[in-house]
């Protein structure tokens, strides 16, 4: 019996594709770049068999190329992911997700002091290390990591 290998997700003719992303992560990326009620298709996979995660989640979106800063909100929870531009079937261009320098309004400070859990302002945290990913609050100095990150 001949080995075959097969698409774990159809081919994309024009869009974006967002690979390896952790599992973990993959539901939190789909609510962060509002893909829940997207026009076009979008197509979820996850726990996909990879060699440098294990297992990953891949999002495919049809029609669609994203700006790079919607995009790199992923980073915040998805920091290995990699951004494929797909035009005609072949990928254009291919970019891992970069963390900005200041995250504005979309973590939430969690310490019941701060701030921002009272007033109505943005949230603003700056990111203290990208590897693992650690955010400050530029109010009330708390640092926030890992699964301790809490997303709006």
């Amino acid at each position: 019996m001949a080995d075959k290998k097969e698409l774990a997700v159809s081919a994309l003719r024009y869009g974006t594709v967002i690979d390896h992303i952790p599992s973990r992560s993959l539901f939190k990326a789909v609510r962060l770049l509002g893909l829940e009620d997207f026009p076009t298709a979008v197509t979820v996979g996850n726990n996909l068999p990879s060699e440098r995660l294990g297992t990953k989640g891949i999002i495919k979106v049809a029609d669609t190329i994203f700006d790079p800063a919607v995009i790199n909100r992923i980073a915040i929870i998805a920091p290995t992911a990699v951004v494929n531009v797909i035009d005609d079937y072949a990928v254009v261009s291919k970019e891992a997700v970069s963390l900005p320098d200041e995250i504005i309004d979309l973590v939430r400070c969690t310490n019941p002091k701060c701030v921002s859990c009272h007033e109505p302002m943005r949230s603003r945290f700056r990111v203290v290390s990208r590897e693992p990913v650690t955010l400050r609050c530029c109010y009330c100095e708390h640092e926030y990591s890992g699964d301790k990150i809490e997303l709006k």
